[in-house]
């Protein structure tokens, strides 16, 4: 999502000299506070390191992919930067190289990382988080018109020779060849389709002036991602649900059926702790809500989320189960075209959850244009532009009722 491309531009904005380093799979706290000089081959910090090259004390520093560091038997790097990152600290930050006190209060930190799961509390108490939102696929086309297909040209030595993209195509190689919340993979995937185009070139053999969708198969072999299989909730004990993950929006389509079984709940489709839970809140709720026993002592209900082989967890599934369980006790289909989010209670109450915009992009992305959501989500959903909401209809409710969504 461009994240280094941001702090670069901030520092250009700021006036100020632009340093980054990678901290990810970092082990040593001495990469960060330097080593003492008692050591061989002894040097400062990165910290200080990035002042002596940028040769001043008011530099944008990038702390990349800060979500990857990593404990060794040297020491904790991230335990290293509650120092750096203090303001009530960094004042009088001292490297074990200089062994002095430095005043680093006036550099500007700014650190990257795809999910703050694995990121310390107590160090993300010392920065002010903004979240990133991935790109629409109209975002994606204007980033490739603008600036992407002439820097690919221009890396593989072919500009001169006036090569185009039919937007069609464009919006062809971003759905069917690099599914993603940023752009990262669309320039790889345009960077092979141009060098078969050199090739061609250098052999003097033909070749398209204005890239067409059906040139991208002979360039590209088969689209990776077709139209998302099962993404329509087709037979009773299905459901259409919404997903964030650390690269953007899914679709989560969640699956019941009835097993023989002293009654309970089977999960499937490596689901963590928090899913379970919620399978079992959504499994309680629809039977207080039927007050039918008789659907459920006997028969164990066997809930499977698809793409096995994907670990899946958090709460906002919880509003999908329930709909799922219930239409399949109802033996009747969710509506189509519905898509939903939210955490259950055991009372019926949907709950807030993160991520509304990815979520509405990926039910857009699958031509999902109905979106149930928690009603504790409004404030979010008046905050997403509206050229990323056109063509859906949202509802926010409760559970309560939830027959709503049953044909």
């Amino acid at each position: 999502m461009g994240k280094t491309s941001i702090a670069r531009s901030i520092a250009e904005a700021m006036g100020r000299k632009f340093f980054r380093f990678s901290v990810g799979g970092m082990r040593d706290e001495a990469e960060i506070k330097g080593h003492r000089r008692t050591y061989i081959g002894s040097m400062p910090g990165k910290i200080i390191s990035a002042l002596r090259i940028t040769k001043e004390r008011d530099c944008v520093i990038l702390l990349d992919e800060i979500d990857k560091l990593s404990i060794g038997i040297q020491g904790d790097p991230a335990s290293a930067l509650l120092e750096v990152l203090d303001p009530e600290q960094n004042k009088n930050f001292r490297d074990h190289y200089l062994d002095l006190p430095f005043d680093i209060s006036n550099v500007f930190f700014i650190a990257t990382a795809n999910t703050l799961d694995s990121i310390s509390r107590i160090l993300l108490d010392r920065m002010e988080i903004i979240n990133l939102s991935g790109y629409i696929t109209d975002e994606k086309v204007q980033i490739f018109q603008k600036y992407l297909w002439k820097k690919v040209l221009y890396k593989n030595g072919v500009t001169p020779y006036g090569i185009e993209f039919d937007k069609k195509a464009i919006v062809a190689l971003i759905d069917s060849y690099s599914r993603e919340s940023g752009v990262r993979g669309l320039e790889k995937v345009t960077d092979k389709l141009v060098r078969k185009i050199a090739i061609k070139i250098v052999r003097k053999e033909s070749f398209p002036k204005i890239i067409q969708e059906k040139d991208l198969e002979t360039f590209l072999g088969v689209p990776k991602f077709t139209d998302e299989r099962m993404v329509r909730a087709s037979v009773p004990g299905t459901a259409l649900g919404l997903a964030w993950t650390s690269v953007g929006g899914a679709t989560l389509l969640i699956e019941a059926l009835f097993v023989k079984g002293k009654g309970g709940i089977l999960l499937t489709g490596m689901l963590g702790k928090t899913m379970e839970e919620s399978s079992n809140i959504a499994l309680s709720y629809i039977k207080n809500l039927l007050y039918k026993e008789e659907l459920f002592n006997n028969r164990m209900i066997h809930l499977h989320v698809p793409d096995g082989a994907t670990p899946k967890d958090g709460p906002s599934a919880g509003i999908t189960m329930a709909s799922a369980i219930l239409s399949l006790a109802l033996n009747t289909k969710v509506k189509s075209g519905f898509g939903m989010t939210g955490e259950l209670t055991l009372t019926g109450e949907v709950l807030a959850i993160g991520g509304l915009r990815e979520k509405i992009v990926a039910a857009k992305r699958v031509g999902i244009h109905k979106i149930i959501y928690p009603k504790d989500n409004l404030q979010h959903l008046q905050e997403i532009p509206d050229y990323v909401k056109r063509e859906c209809i949202f509802s926010g409710e409760s559970l309560r009722g939830s027959r709503f969504i049953i044909v």
